[in-house]
């Protein structure tokens, strides 16, 4: 994507209180240069369109306010990070038009992380815990009542430096105790009642190895990398607002100097898309259930599937931007997002005619065995892209809907003894029809009118006809593949009722696959990086050609037929 559409795009967009947060801390002697943020995956799962929201927050407040961002993985559970999720999350900034400052891992810091827990160890703010998880949880109580002390609290700094080392040394079993910062127990606010810092975890670190048998949890070692990046601002969804107060809690325990940027946390509301699931949780269980192809499969709300549907990268930018970073969450409509890939696709698309249901069409009257190169436009929105020659003879391809045998008033198309136009070529009337032995309609004979080409500039080209169909010349036709996606759930909020199970309410008829498809012979041309409008059918993206066997994607309709699904 272009660089200067990215930063145009934020340069001017409008304030909002995270901008305003920014600038009051710069008219408050924070310096310009100290202005630092970071987007800060878990790479257990591929990004999804609500990751694209924090993404555009984080690097367009970089771009907004001339700042550094960096990408810094979660990497702190072993047992769920792969290697592949990383790349695919590295790949998915990059293809929306976003670069990172630096690549930062909060496996970078674990050797800074296990001395400041010392540190704390030391100050009596942290203390080894042999319960099992199951007491703890019992012990922290609800939020109306206060949680129980552990037994273990008071052990001296001694005995709990000395457990702290064996269980990094691996002398315990995963489960045989934790570390957990000591604040009290009977807070208001349940993630500070002796919130757990580390825990022994024996697995393979995808960076360091078997190095480490103790991993420090999210609340340990987030802000903690915040402060030794020097992020000014740590801005996370609204889930995180309650782990604020343990986050400055952390950061006012660690050793720091005057000099020292203390990270700010601050809280957006998290996108929730209608029609889809936001957990990584679920969505890894629809793969692993193979209710989808992949992570990327063009029904999933992942980057990575809205990409290979054709969703073009500024559509999910200006999406995130169209919806704004507010404080209350709601549901977002996803014709939201197909109107702003429609809004984008209109401009950038190749128009091509292809038939998706065919019927043949034959002119009685057109000369046998002749064939006329027709010209038209490759995008009445751009005329940079020019202009691309479309065969046309006597036998053709029309979509099936485009003729009925008996019209009403209100029908435009082809029916017998009607006129329409072939789309860039001539007037046609429909004389007759040859049907199967299943009554279903085989031929359709019509007759032309020589003189009415378009463009010709006779005056029988000019004659006003209410239809104009699309049409693919028989002998040049290019038979491809298409997939025709439609939502993959039939319920606007799928994880809304606890009490059911979220994949009762799957789509059955979510993919519709088509094999007997015949486009224009430009479609040969087709790279991946082009965007296509199947006139008045939609718009398309190759997915593959292997073998010569093209597939293509629907994106997204020509107009919002979402009501009619209803």
């Amino acid at each position: 994507m272009n660089d200067s559409i990215i930063k145009s795009t934020f340069l001017n967009q409008k304030d909002n209180f995270l901008s305003d947060l920014i600038r009051s801390d710069l008219d408050n002697n924070l310096k310009k240069e100290s202005l630092k943020f970071r987007f800060p995956p878990e790479p257990n799962g591929f990004l999804h369109i609500g990751h694209a929201k924090s993404i555009s927050i984080n690097f367009g407040l970089g771009i907004k306010f001339g700042a550094s961002v960096n990408l810094r993985f979660d990497d702190t559970n072993p047992q769920k990070e792969d290697i592949e999720f990383i790349e695919s999350i590295k790949q998915d900034i990059k293809w929306l038009g976003f670069n990172y400052t630096s690549e930062c891992y909060a496996s970078d810091y674990f050797n800074q992380l296990y001395e400041w827990a010392i540190v704390l160890i030391k100050n009596n703010d942290a203390y080894v815990d042999d319960q099992s998880q199951e007491k703890i949880s019992l012990q922290r109580g609800s939020p109306t009542s206060s949680g129980k002390e552990s037994p273990f609290r008071n052990r001296s700094v001694d005995e709990n430096l000395s457990l702290f080392e064996k269980m990094k040394r691996g002398d315990f079993k995963s489960g045989d105790c934790v570390l957990r910062a000591k604040i009290n127990m009977s807070s208001h606010n349940m993630h500070m009642r002796d919130p757990v810092m580390y825990r022994i975890i024996n697995a393979s670190h995808h960076r360091t190895g078997n190095k480490w048998k103790i991993y420090p949890t999210y609340d340990w070692a987030h802000g903690q990398s915040d402060f030794i990046e020097s992020i000014s601002h740590s801005f996370c969804t609204l889930e995180f607002e309650v782990h604020r107060e343990l986050y400055d809690w952390f950061l006012n325990k660690i050793p720091n100097d005057d000099n020292s940027i203390i990270p700010k946390q601050r809280e957006f509301a998290r996108l929730n898309l209608s029609y889809t699931v936001m957990s990584k949780r679920k969505l890894a269980e629809l793969v692993e259930l193979n209710l989808v192809s992949g992570w990327d499969d063009p029904r999933m709300p992942t980057i990575s599937g809205l990409r290979r549907r054709g969703i073009p990268p500024i559509s999910i930018i200006n999406f995130c931007d169209k919806i704004g970073v507010a404080k209350r969450e709601n549901i977002i409509d996803y014709a939201l997002l197909d109107y702003c890939a429609r809004e984008t696709l209109n401009k950038i698309s190749k128009r091509v005619m292809v038939v998706l249901d065919p019927v043949e069409l034959i002119i009685d009257n057109y000369p046998d065995g002749n064939e006329e190169i027709l010209e038209a436009e490759n995008n009445p929105e751009d005329d940079s892209y020019g202009f691309r020659n479309v065969p046309f003879s006597k036998y053709l391809y029309i979509e099936r809907d485009d003729f009925k045998e008996e019209e009403n008033r209100k029908y435009f198309r082809l029916s017998i003894g009607k006129e329409v136009r072939l789309k860039n070529a001539y007037i046609i009337k429909a004389n007759s029809v040859e049907k199967d032995s299943f009554g279903q309609i085989k031929r359709i004979y019509c007759t032309y009118d020589p003189l009415s080409r378009s463009g010709s500039g006779s005056p029988e080209s000019k004659r006003k006809i209410k239809g104009t169909i699309h049409w693919v010349s028989k002998s040049k036709a290019v038979n491809i593949n298409v997939r025709v996606y439609d939502r993959l759930f039939k319920k606007e909020s799928p994880d809304g009722d606890q009490s059911v199970d979220f994949k009762s309410h799957i789509n059955p008829q979510s993919l519709l696959i088509l094999d007997n498809v015949y486009a224009e012979p430009s479609i040969k041309k087709a790279s991946n990086d082009d965007y296509f409008q199947f006139q008045r059918k939609g718009y398309f993206k190759l997915d593959n050609c292997d073998n010569n066997n093209m597939v293509f994607n629907r994106t997204t309709t020509l107009r919002d037929t979402s009501k009619n699904n209803n």
